[in-house]
């Protein structure tokens, strides 16, 4: 009994020692790696970039006085539409002393002067009309009188203009209206009543009294990398994308490439602009954030494969074409020439066929 129990208890150790080799055995081999297989397909790659940039108008005019003095009236307000020659302000001049000392005494002779030239003038056509004196003296005092009455006329008017900025003569181009200069939007009114303002001159620009913009002439500013500026030309079309209007998409034709870059951020960038044909149904804001996508390159109908399948050695690119699946994926190294790439698919222009079968991705278990 003891002897059949020591066979049983031997038998179960060497069954369990053998299947223990066995499980190790094969869990010592390695797995086959399964991969994915692609083929390449035929259709159109496209090669574009977006660009970041803004709405703006084309033109936007700063609205100067013509004289310095403080504002006493504003007239519109940042929204208004306004029509050129619409007065915008008025300005109330406050004169220097001297300007004003001299401009009073000018007055003060030329009436002096015309008083005299008035009474020698009535003396002298009393005269001659009981023929006393020639014809001759009597036109030349009427003369003398018609030149004083200017002269008179004259310093009037520019007393009232060192005084008041308003010419007695022209009232109407008087430089104490601010007007507007173009039609269109007003932008921006960085004046209230009551602000000084200075006229431009060689020594400084002026204050700004007003900002004005036609926005149906409108542009949009980005900037594009050093790497894609070669591909761009005037006239090319880009359709521009506005964050705050999604569902307006306006088209825009480039017509401006900066001849110099800008360096931002480590990297060199170009200004475009591009015009912005907007639809009449459509009000646009200055300066809405905007993307403008450009199509840079296309190919047509030709053979494609997606850019993970591919491996880079330098400036070669393989693709490993696959030769047997049983008993396992076998697979031969190739190499193929590429060309435009949409940054997913890449174009195939040699070293394979829409025949080949390429290893992708592994498949996992």
């Amino acid at each position: 009994m003891k002897k059949v129990f020591k066979i049983l208890m031997w038998t179960v150790i060497a069954l369990i020692f053998v299947g223990t080799f066995v499980y190790l055995f094969y869990n010592s081999k390695s797995k086959e790696t399964v991969y994915e297989l692609v083929t390449p397909e035929t259709g159109d790659i496209t090669r574009s970039t977006v660009l970041t940039g803004k709405i703006e108008p084309r033109d936007e005019i700063e609205i100067k006085p013509q004289i310095s003095g403080i504002i006493s009236e504003i007239n519109v307000e940042p929204g208004d539409l306004v029509k050129e020659g619409d007065i915008i302000a008025k300005i109330k001049v406050i004169p220097e002393e001297s300007q004003l000392s001299s401009a009073q005494n000018r007055v003060e002779v030329a009436r002096i002067s015309l008083d005299q030239s008035r009474t020698e003038y009535e003396r002298t056509k009393s005269l001659y009309g009981k023929k006393f004196v020639s014809r001759e003296e009597y036109e030349q005092s009427q003369s003398t009188y018609k030149k004083a009455q200017a002269e008179y006329d004259a310093a009037v008017d520019a007393l009232s203009i060192v005084r008041d900025g308003i010419s007695s003569l022209n009232a109407q181009q008087s430089n104490t209206l601010v007007r507007a200069t173009i039609d269109g939007l007003i932008l921006e009114v960085p004046v209230k009543v009551g602000t000084s303002v200075i006229q431009a001159n060689t020594m400084n620009d002026g204050t700004t009294v007003a900002k004005i913009a036609d926005m149906n002439n409108l542009i949009f500013k980005g900037k594009v990398d050093e790497t894609e500026v070669g591909l761009l030309s005037q006239g090319m079309n880009t359709t521009v994308s506005i964050g705050a209007l999604p569902d307006i998409t306006p088209t825009a034709i480039i017509e401006y490439i900066a001849p110099k870059s800008t360096e931002e951020n480590g990297s060199n960038t170009f200004e475009i602009k591009a015009a912005i044909q907007v639809p009449d149904s459509v009000q646009l804001r200055a300066g809405y954030s905007a993307n403008a996508a450009i199509e840079l390159n296309s190919a047509k109908n030709v053979l494609t494969i997606p850019e993970s399948v591919i491996e880079w050695v330098g400036d070669s690119t393989f693709v490993y074409c696959l030769t047997d699946s049983v008993p396992a994926q076998k697979f031969e190294r190739r190499n193929i020439s590429t060309g435009l790439s949409d940054g997913i698919k890449i174009e195939v222009k040699s070293g394979i066929d829409k025949t080949a079968r390429l290893r992708g991705n592994e498949v996992k278990d």
